[in-house]
């Protein structure tokens, strides 16, 4: 018997208004899976991911996500369940979003204390141990404005991995940093992918998708154009858009030395 998709959209549509973001989305990510969205801006690579948490309410089709349904046709879970259901969701977004007044090691024992209902001294021995798998354990008493992007994308990814997910959602995580700090978020992100966490990534790092993904998914104007392993999508994609997109974005890459 196979396991059931982690998460499972079906024929989803949203909109803003007159503007069709999402035309009838199909995708499956199973259990353990990494799958990379890619495609040109605008073509609902984010608004595909944040329907995933309830965070956009698509106004046609179905999400499941740990085996729950998410949204059915206009409907999302209730308060209380979607708050439930959050915690199996683990999501990391472009701007960080760590509490600006706390250290971080309490932004990331935070969600443990107050969902969880962990104790102090509980939430904090979870804590330092994720600190210490993202590379971060001296920062601890650190406040987060005297982090790096880089550092302080780690400790977002540590503030989500304390809720234990199911599934890690990473919404171009590492768009909004300099690119020498890129590298650092995405071994962090690797060490997860090899650990078989369940991950959907957008991103527009090709050599992330190339090296760590089971499947990448191209999105153009709301849709899905196709969806392959890495080996087919990178040199023999199907489809004239995905070759321009991939002419245009690895254009600048330097050649490996």
């Amino acid at each position: 018997m196979t396991n059931p998709a982690m998460i499972k959209i079906s024929q989803l549509h949203k909109s803003y208004g007159s503007n069709q973001v999402l035309k009838g989305v199909d995708l499956e990510v199973d259990l353990s899976q990494v799958v990379v969205v890619i495609g040109p801006s605008g073509s609902g690579k984010s608004t595909l991911l944040r329907c995933c948490n309830g965070l956009e309410l698509a106004q046609e089709g179905t999400i499941d996500i740990c085996g729950q349904r998410l949204i059915e046709h206009g409907v999302i879970l209730p308060e209380k369940e979607l708050n439930r259901l959050r915690t199996q969701v683990g999501m990391v977004f472009q701007s960080f979003n760590l509490f600006p007044h706390l250290t971080v090691l309490e932004n990331v024992a935070v969600g443990p204390r107050t969902l969880r209902g962990m104790n102090a001294a509980q939430a904090e021995a979870l804590s330092m141990g994720l600190l210490a798998k993202v590379g971060l354990s001296e920062k601890a008493q650190a406040m987060p404005a005297s982090l790096s992007g880089g550092q302080k994308q780690r400790v977002a990814i540590a503030r989500a991995l304390a809720m234990e997910p199911k599934v890690m959602l990473f919404d171009e995580p590492t768009s909004a940093l300099d690119p020498e700090l890129v590298g650092e978020v995405l071994s962090v992100m690797k060490l997860l992918a090899k650990e078989g966490m369940t991950m959907m990534v957008v991103t527009h790092e090709m050599g992330f998708a190339k090296e760590m993904a089971d499947m990448v998914v191209v999105m153009d104007g709301g849709r899905i154009i196709e969806a392959d392993v890495p080996e087919v999508i990178f040199k023999r994609p199907k489809e004239e858009r995905t070759r321009a997109f991939l002419q245009a974005v690895l254009k600048n890459e330097e050649p490996a030395l």
